[in-house]
């Protein structure tokens, strides 16, 4: 039956279609709830088009808003449904129901507008909202007396809807339907018997709602009846419909409209209650009647956009449960309440700054519920930004770049789109767009200066910091990732990278090396900064370093020059007047500014009221007229000072010959001897030195006569005893070569000479080298007796033991002194081993024997050599005078004599110390004798101190 009743309906349509053609439209009838991809119509043969036109001209499917239902194939050029379709979801209650869309052909441009009817198949049954309800009714109610029922719910429409009730059983009730005007059916239960309390109580009944559908459905409700007495009237409405218009902003319990209902019963009988019965919608939670007055207020928020008209029934009830029933309509009146809204359709977060103009950023959308003007929207975005905003078609814009991007201005952009509509009072919304500028490597490094100095002082420590150059990098990141580079070049030939470096993080120049200012005043080297970007970018700055003196060097005398062999003095004639230039003292300062500023003082002198020395330009003059009185020899000690911090200074001797020829000045100056005056630091230091040698040596001393003690005394022990003597053996007391008795480990040398003006403490070498005595007449020289020498070199030589000598000392021919007298070989070898060690009492003769040598040797001494020069004359030297007296060795010890008192004693203490070791018996045999070295002369003898003092 439903096929034969769907072909009838496919054949009106084509007839209709054949009548319709001319106007492009096709209809089509199909029902509910077919299963996807079901055929709906061939719509190429129903618009006399032919496939292949469907498939070039790309037709589809354009049903605007709503979901598309139906789709187009267009291989087969029919309509197919896309999507499962439920009338009632669809369109509810609406008859007919149906689907509007275009059929949209392209080359050339075509539209056919098409419209598919939805039927109704019966897919819901009657429902009620209540499964049970109650009633409570007079036994006086008369026949014919009225009850208002629930109605049931069918969803369905046409024959499928709802179509009749069934009430059972029907012995004191019948059922009665009322048709209204919308089409809807009241359903009465009519009293058709009086009720009897006394016999039923409680009635029940059940209500049956029966669809026209097939097949049928239906639904039941309960209802449940209580019999009372006394009510015979029943309320009645004044009017059936009542009209009432309400605003969708109206605040919560406005009154909508009153109902009203009366009752001719009095009292409680006649006392009316109002409900309303709406079960369908939601107009329960949107509305509300007062019971006691009837005014229908409103509870709920209205929304003109979700609905726009109400139905509301209402039901006037008295106490005996006699009821009347009216409707309520109500119209929502749409007020401009809703904001445009943005939606954001797609965005980009991030855009390069080298992007082009009119890139899309951002696509928008815009929607306004309401209707007529209030839904009308113009949007706009905040000003003086590189960005536009343009409309592409109805509703949606697109934000896009509106000119050049630099990231270095702006790394970001805040975009706020404006949205208003054109209602009273008007209603907008905004949203803001954060927008970052992604960074391109398009700035190179720049240093804060175009060029840098700066300063170091000389002799600064090598790594130390000298200053710090900096370079910034306006873009971002990596690409401002500043790396410092020294550029190559040299300074004087060398690669600046060893005179300074640079941190490559921080920029941080560094000094390599220690700076000398007097070698190099300055330097200038080039600085690379470079970005980490993809090209890297780059720049570089020009730095110059400037050393700074320090002073570090004391001034240095060029004139008057001192000479280590010779005296050099200036002569000043005893006619000189007053202000008579002697000499100049000259010196020079390699360090610049004020650390060069000399200044001249005169220190020491032997007669201050004779000489002056001018403080800037270093010129000895006379102050007063020179006297017969005064000296010949006048010694004056300049001393130089520079400017410096701390200063620095130089002292310089100049000597002066006050006499008229040079005869005078000879035989002056012949006896000159050497200055006693004496640096204090050094003469502290000597001192020092000889007090700790002393010290060490008596040390040695006390220790040797201790072993020599315990050592005679174990012998004694052992001669007193039964066990066989062992023989003590005294080692051979005199240097291999006769220079000294004691051992050579313990020799050591003391030099003094006239032009040195200082003392040297040194240690030599062994004791055995040759020792060079100048006689008076400087021509001989003291030569070793080979003969002894031989006789030790001999290892198979008999030494006979002898007994032991009272006197085994030297001799007085045999003691040291200028004559160069040598002893024999029995005096430089020894006289053999000693059956027995010497005895205290010997021992201390010997000490005392050795300090009468060393006071004599030291009386015999003489003046050294000297040498002048004249003011105006070529300088000269006197002829070497021969003199002993200035290297003067003591064999058997290290000290050398001069015409120094203080010394001298030193000497000889040093000298009786020597002895007293000397005199004492080693435990073990000397060391082997050294071979003989070349005899040394006076001259060779002062070559080698200033090589030593080098």
């Amino acid at each position: 039956m439903q096929f034969k009743k769907m072909r009838r309906q496919v054949l009106y349509f084509i007839s209709m279609l054949c009548l319709r053609s001319a106007i492009a439209q096709v209809t089509y009838s199909i029902p509910e709830e077919m299963s996807k991809g079901s055929f709906v119509g061939n719509i190429a043969q129903d618009l006399g088009l032919d496939v292949k036109r469907l498939k070039l001209g790309n037709a589809h499917v354009y049903s605007g808003d709503s979901r598309e239902y139906i789709e187009l194939n267009n291989e087969r050029g029919v309509l197919l449904i896309k999507e499962r379709i439920d009338r009632e979801a669809l369109c509810g209650d609406t008859t007919p129901c149906a689907v509007h869309f275009q059929i949209v052909l392209e080359n050339p441009m075509e539209f056919y507008s098409v419209t598919v009817e939805i039927t109704d198949i019966n897919d819901n049954a009657p429902n009620f909202e209540k499964n049970e309800i109650k009633f409570v009714i007079s036994e006086s109610t008369v026949v014919g007396a009225k009850f208002d029922l629930e109605r049931a719910v069918d969803l369905d429409v046409g024959s499928n809807s709802l179509q009749s009730y069934v009430l059972k059983p029907t012995d004191n009730f019948l059922l009665k339907l009322h048709s209204q005007a919308d089409g809807t059916k009241n359903v009465e239960m009519i009293v058709q018997k009086p009720l009897d309390r006394e016999k039923n109580e409680l009635i029940s009944l059940v209500l049956t709602a029966v669809d026209g559908g097939e097949p049928q459905m239906s639904g039941t409700m309960q209802i449940s009846i209580s019999v009372l007495d006394a009510n015979d009237n029943a309320p009645v409405f004044t009017q059936k419909i009542y009209k009432g218009t309400v605003a969708e902003n109206a605040a919560k319990s406005t009154i909508v409209t009153t109902v009203s209902a009366s009752d001719a019963d009095h009292g409680l009988n006649g006392k009316i209650m109002y409900s309303i019965t709406n079960t369908l919608d939601d107009v329960r939670h949107m509305f509300e009647v007062n019971e006691d007055s009837g005014e229908v207020r409103l509870i709920g928020r209205l929304d003109y956009e979700k609905k726009r008209h109400f139905q509301i029934s209402v039901r006037a009830r008295d106490n005996g449960g006699l009821t009347d029933s009216c409707k309520v309509i109500v119209d929502v009146i749409d007020i401009n309440d809703n904001e445009p809204t943005i939606k954001i359709m797609s965005k980009s977060t991030v855009i390069s700054e080298s992007a082009d103009p009119n890139t899309v950023v951002t696509m928008i959308n815009i929607q306004d519920p309401d209707s007529g003007e209030n839904g009308k929207v113009q949007c706009f975005i905040n000003d003086n930004i590189p960005f536009l905003l343009k409309s592409t078609s109805n509703n949606f814009y697109s934000l896009v770049t509106d000119g050049e991007l630099d990231r270095e201005r702006s790394s970001e952009f805040n975009i706020t789109v404006i949205c208003s509509d054109e209602g009273v009072p008007s209603l907008s919304s905004s949203v803001t767009l954060t927008l970052q500028i992604s960074d391109v490597n398009d700035n190179a490094p720049v240093f804060e200066r175009s060029s840098y100095e700066a300063y170091i002082v000389e002799n600064n420590t090598p790594g130390l910091s000298v200053f710090t150059v900096k370079a910034r990098d306006a873009d971002w990141n990596q690409n401002a990732r500043v790396s410092y580079i020294l550029e190559d070049s040299s300074v004087n030939g060398v690669p600046v990278s060893s005179y300074v470096s640079v941190s490559a993080d921080s920029g941080v120049i560094h000094a390599v090396r220690s700076f000398d200012y007097e070698q190099i005043k300055d330097f200038h080297f080039r600085v690379k900064a470079q970005d980490g970007g993809s090209p890297p970018l780059s720049s570089n700055v020009t730095v110059k370093i400037l050393i700074q003196d320090q002073n570090d060097n004391p001034p240095q005398v060029l004139y008057p020059v001192q000479t280590g062999g010779s005296l050099v003095a200036e002569m000043v004639p005893r006619s000189a007047d007053v202000g008579y230039l002697v000499t100049k003292v000259v010196a020079v300062d390699v360090d610049s500014g004020q650390n060069a500023w000399l200044s001249y003082k005169l220190q020491k002198a032997t007669d201050r009221a004779l000489f002056e020395v001018g403080s800037q330009n270093g010129e000895i003059r006379t102050i007063r007229q020179v006297t017969d009185k005064d000296a010949v020899k006048q010694r004056l000690s300049v001393i130089v000072e520079d400017n410096g911090q701390p200063s620095r200074s130089a002292t310089v001797v100049v000597n002066v010959a006050v006499a008229d020829s040079f005869p005078e000045v000879l035989s002056e100056f012949t006896d000159f001897t050497h200055d006693k005056e004496y640096n204090d630091n050094l003469t502290f230091y000597l001192v020092l030195a000889l007090a700790v040698v002393s010290f060490l040596f008596i040390t040695c001393v006390v220790v040797i006569i201790s072993v020599k003690i315990y050592r005679w005394r174990q012998s004694r022990v052992l001669y007193h005893s039964n066990l066989p003597v062992i023989p003590y053996y005294p080692p051979r007391y005199s240097d291999t070569l006769g220079t000294g008795t004691l051992q050579h480990v313990y020799n050591y040398e003391v030099c003094r000479t006239t032009d040195s003006r200082k003392s040297d403490c040194k240690f030599g070498g062994a004791g055995s080298q040759n020792v060079l005595i100048m006689d008076p007449s400087a021509t001989g020289t003291m030569q070793r007796i080979q003969s002894e020498k031989s006789i030790l070199d001999e290892p198979d030589s008999p030494l006979e033991q002898k007994p032991p000598n009272n006197d085994w000392r030297f001799t007085q021919g045999q003691r040291p002194g200028p004559s160069g007298a040598t002893g024999g070989p029995e005096v430089a070898m020894g006289t053999g081993p000693w059956p027995q060690p010497p005895t205290e009492a010997e021992q201390l003769q010997a000490l005392m024997a050795a300090a009468n040598e060393v006071s004599e040797a030291t009386g015999t001494l003489g003046p050294g050599t000297m040498g002048l020069s004249t003011r105006y004359s070529p300088q000269f030297t006197l002829q070497h005078v021969p003199d002993y007296r200035q290297n003067v060795y003591i064999p058997g010890s290290t000290a050398t004599l001069t015409s120094n008192p203080q010394q001298q004693q030193q000497q000889q203490q040093a000298t009786a110390q020597q002895a007293a070791q000397q005199a004492l018996p080693p435990p073990q045999a000397s060391a082997q004798p050294e071979p003989p070295k070349a005899a040394q002369t006076p001259a060779s003898k002062k070559k080698s101190t200033k090589k030593e003092k080098k």
